[in-house]
């Protein structure tokens, strides 16, 4: 029997969900695994703010779907669900019917406006890239329009923003911009001093799932270094408007209201009738299964599963989780077995404002500043590896560090600043005939044949003599040798000296060839320096070689990616590792996507 898995939504649940069925589906479990989403990539929410703020480009918090899926069995469909038939086991948009044996709801969650009059019409939420694009282009407008005006109380206004909300998107967003808001001034002419920025927050505390140490860092370091107005025990009971009014009676005039306040299920399920709890949520057992339905499940934002007496938050560690929860208590079922309750354990929470301030408590250890900024990344990284190997996680590092689209010190600058591959051709061709040349000489000279290597010399200065027959020696040891690689030298090197005369000269020979040709050209830059740093520790380089080491390093461009075979190599090596870590096994007719 074929039994049909269809997941709606491809946020961060519903991948999981996806990919943990794939992964873990045996052959006669005989499953069919479909995906429908209504957009054709994924979207890293937790990174939204970045584009918002104009740090990344809009491609860095998004990746296609078919990419992710590529090489699973997973059949990924572009189309929105409209209508759920738990009874018959179909769900249908306006174009298509499809069927399921097992239904996993993923489909995530709106803003939640609270009912406060003329919020939902005239601010800007942010929970999706649509929604960042917007806020990044209407600030951008609103600096050249204020650039442009002469009456100072509509100027003001134009550069007057409000966030409402100090949770992690709120402070994370007032952040980004307060950071963005430096080089805007500097573009249009405007005083910093002209600028307002407000994060407001009804509790009494922004951040306040944070311990309170970890709260006053990012409070400090909002109002201090980011000059950020922030307003706590401040309700918001209307938005006329361009006039933000507070319950204590005050009131901001404004163009620009970016609303982070709190979420809710999506839509979806005021037309499903099911079990629902705060904020909509479908509520679900033990298992992620909906209530009154063994073969539903709701995971991620829009289920309300309950631990402890507790509600799991909306938090992308949950979604992990009860996707994954959900796929593998699915495969249960399917085999017969009992199903696996849920057991949610977190490591660890972290927001960030700006590129180099972040607080973070990761297992009970809090971290800030440098620390949290690179655990931050390292947890990005860590997720975008689950999703798509090491080609996401370069894809990550690619848009966060070389190509942000402002605020670099000199230093970042610098070392991200892109380089035209070409004008490494030369560089790279030379580099190659160097080693290659290398290892031809020393093939000539007899390395093959006869035995060249030697220990310490008797006069510390010498690094070749000859011998009785008149063959050169190279003595690989000399007084400035450290202790430790005298030993190597001693007791491995020279006890078998002509294996490792045949390793010198075929990795020169070899690196050579991987250069002029530009093959692997990054691991070869990566041998060149392992084969500089042994000669610096035996008798050490001439000087007239030392060019090696920084002309080796400026391979790392992925200088072979022009007029070189890495152009080729590197998308196929790529293409087989991706198919590898879903499959398990390789795949060497892998020429294109």
């Amino acid at each position: 029997m074929s039994y049909k898995v269809v997941v709606i939504g491809a946020g961060y649940a519903g991948i999981e969900a996806a990919l943990t069925l794939h992964r873990k589906k045996k052959k006669s479990d005989n499953i069919e695994i479909t995906i429908i989403d209504k957009n054709p990539y994924h979207t890293f929410l937790t990174e939204l703010h970045e584009v918002a703020g104009n740090r990344i480009h809009d491609d860095g918090v998004t990746v296609p779907l078919n990419k992710i899926f590529r090489y699973t069995d997973v059949r990924v469909i572009q189309d929105e669900i409209k209508n759920y038939d738990f009874e018959n086991k179909k769900v249908s948009s306006d174009r298509c019917e499809y069927s399921y044996d097992y239904l996993v709801i993923a489909a995530g969650s709106t803003p939640n406006y609270y009912g406060i009059p003329g919020m939902k019409e005239h601010s800007f939420p942010l929970w999706s890239l649509d929604d960042a694009v917007r806020i990044r282009d209407h600030i951008m407008d609103c600096f050249i329009r204020a650039s442009q005006e002469e009456d100072p109380e509509l100027r003001k206004k134009l550069l007057t923003i409000v966030v409402g909300g100090g949770g992690f998107t709120g402070v994370e967003v007032i952040g980004e911009i307060a950071v963005w808001v430096k080089s805007l001034c500097r573009e249009y002419g405007i005083n910093r001093s002209e600028v307002s920025l407000h994060l407001v927050e009804a509790l009494p505390d922004i951040l306040h799932i944070l311990k309170e140490k970890n709260r006053r860092k990012a409070a400090r370091y909002l109002q201090k270094r980011l000059k950020v107005d922030i307003r706590t025990n401040t309700k918001i009971t209307s938005l006329d408007g361009d006039k933000l009014l507070f319950e204590n009676g005050d009131s901001i005039l404004t163009s620009t209201v970016i609303w982070t306040a709190g979420v809710k299920a999506c839509d979806l399920t005021n037309r499903i009738n099911v079990p629902k709890g705060m904020g909509c949520r479908i509520e679900v057992d033990e298992y992620t299964a909906v209530k009154g339905f063994d073969n539903v499940y709701a995971i991620g934002d829009i289920a309300l599963f309950m631990h402890e007496g507790h509600a799991l938050p909306a938090m992308v560690e949950t979604a992990l989780q009860t996707g994954k929860a959900a796929a593998k208590n699915i495969l249960n079922s399917v085999r017969g077995k009992e199903k696996e309750k849920l057991k949610p354990k977190y490591h660890g929470i972290m927001v960030s404002a700006g590129s180099y301030f972040a607080v973070a408590e990761i297992m009970g250890v809090s971290l800030n500043r440098l620390f949290a900024v690179i655990m931050k990344h390292l947890v990005n990284m860590h997720y975008y590896f689950g999703i798509g190997g090491f080609e996401l996680v370069f894809r990550y590092l690619k848009y966060e560090f070389l190509y942000k689209r402002q605020h670099k010190p000199m230093l970042e600058a610098f070392i991200t600043r892109k380089t035209m591959l070409l004008w490494l051709v030369p560089l790279r061709l030379y580099l190659g005939y160097y080693w290659l040349n290398e290892g031809i000489n020393k093939a000539k000279d007899g390395w093959f044949v006869i035995k060249m290597l030697a220990g310490r010399a008797p006069d510390a200065q010498a690094t070749a003599s000859l011998t009785e027959e008149g063959h050169k020696v190279f003595r690989i040891v000399s007084e400035n040798t450290p202790q430790w690689y005298e030993w190597i030298v001693e007791n491995i090197i020279l006890q078998y000296p002509m294996f490792f005369q045949y390793m010198i000269v075929i990795a020169e020979i070899g690196l050579g060839l991987a250069f002029i040709t530009g093959t692997l050209t990054i691991p070869a830059a990566v041998a060149g320096l392992g084969m500089n740093i042994n000669f610096l520790l035996s008798t050490g380089m001439y000087p007239e070689t030392y060019w090696l080491i920084p002309a080796q390093i400026a391979m790392f461009q992925d200088a072979g990616k022009s007029f070189g075979v890495d152009y080729y190599l590197m998308p196929y090596l790529m293409r087989q590792w991706r198919y590898f870590v879903r499959n398990r096994k390789i795949k060497l007719t892998l020429f294109r996507e």
